[in-house]
């Protein structure tokens, strides 16, 4: 069954069913908030509206500075800027922190394996997120990492992705209203062979009722010309074929990048629930001029104001309440989801 609100008002069936669910069942939930796009250099107002709906983490999605450049000391400070302001400091005093990067703080717009600076780059994402001086990711090539978020027994698998370290060459568009095509089909990577390995050796080995994959750009919309997933199509293939194999429960996207926000959705053969992907995009700064594009798994309204994503899990009912929230902590969107 699936549950989805694209405008302010709930069914009364599901208003019903929320609170039926919640007086006899003794609801179990508890949320992670995550977002993109972050300009150090412009104020973030939305860390005090997040904080009111008391996530347990927050993850970030990428972009999380922007500072496109091989000089490692101005990256440095950049992140010291983002990382000491006042707010996100009271901000993530009492929760988790985790995420990737993108392609402005990993110092290449729309870069991939050829910068050069990228393993000087991710120790300082890494000491940005707080990551562990012992943690494997310190020791290996790219920033994927993995998290059980474990409160009293109810779990949710974080898997996050890398799509810059390893990403092969892109392809120009011909037509010039778009930036990107796809490669043909099985030329080049997003997260090479190391990274694919242990991807499916993470959903194998999952045994939580809830999986969330980070991926810094989209995997569902990919007729907008810019990055995203589908300019591998072949890697679309694959995510969805070891994520069916590996019978992860409740697994989905979130992603960034864009400075919009939406939801898309697809029916994946042989998969029992639908493949979402979550976009929330941006924290500082947004694409407010957009006036809309083709995404054939688009549900519900795109938003263009300043946001972040919420993640509500409800562990007794097997859902997921997927909200973009904006300033003064306004509700922009919903999809529920149940698994």
């Amino acid at each position: 069954m699936i549950f989805a609100r694209t405008k302010l008002l709930y069914p009364l069936g599901l208003i019903l069913f929320l609170i039926t669910s919640s007086i006899h069942s003794q609801t179990k939930t508890y949320s992670i908030a995550f977002g993109s796009c972050d300009n150090q250099r412009l104020k973030n107002e939305l860390w005090k509206s997040i904080d009111k709906n008391l996530p347990v983490a927050w993850i970030w999605g990428g972009d999380n500075v922007y500072s496109d450049t091989e000089d490692m000391n101005a990256l440095k400070e950049n992140y010291a800027i983002q990382k000491n302001d006042a707010d996100y400091l009271e901000f993530r005093a009492n929760k988790q922190i985790l995420g990737t990067w993108d392609d402005h703080d990993y110092g290449l717009n729309d870069g991939g394996e050829e910068y050069p600076y990228k393993r000087a780059s991710q120790q300082l994402l890494l000491d940005f997120l707080g990551t562990a001086k012992d943690a494997p990711e310190r020791f290996r090539d790219g920033v994927y990492n993995s998290r059980l978020i474990n409160v009293d027994g109810n779990k949710v698998k974080i898997i996050v992705l890398d799509t810059r370290f390893f990403r092969t060459a892109v392809t120009k568009s011909l037509n010039s209203k778009k930036r990107f095509q796809p490669n043909h089909y099985g030329q080049g990577t997003i997260l090479g062979e190391a990274q694919w390995k242990w991807l499916e050796q993470e959903l194998n080995s999952s045994e939580a009722p809830f999986n969330v994959i980070v991926s810094s750009i989209q995997l569902l919309s990919d007729k907008h010309g810019f990055e995203c997933w589908g300019n591998f199509p072949h890697e679309i293939d694959k995510l969805e074929k070891i994520i069916v194999a590996s019978k992860a429960k409740g697994t989905f996207i979130i992603s960034g990048d864009r400075h919009i926000a939406t939801f898309s959705s697809k029916k994946v053969p042989n998969l029992n629930y639908p493949l979402v992907d979550f976009t929330s995009s941006g924290l500082t700064h947004v694409y407010s001029s957009f006036s809309g594009e083709e995404n054939p798994y688009q549900i519900g309204k795109v938003v263009a104001e300043k946001n972040f994503g919420l993640l509500q899990f409800d562990f007794t009912n097997h859902l997921v309440i997927m909200q973009i929230r904006g300033a003064e902590n306004k509700l922009l969107s919903e999809h529920i989801q149940q698994y």
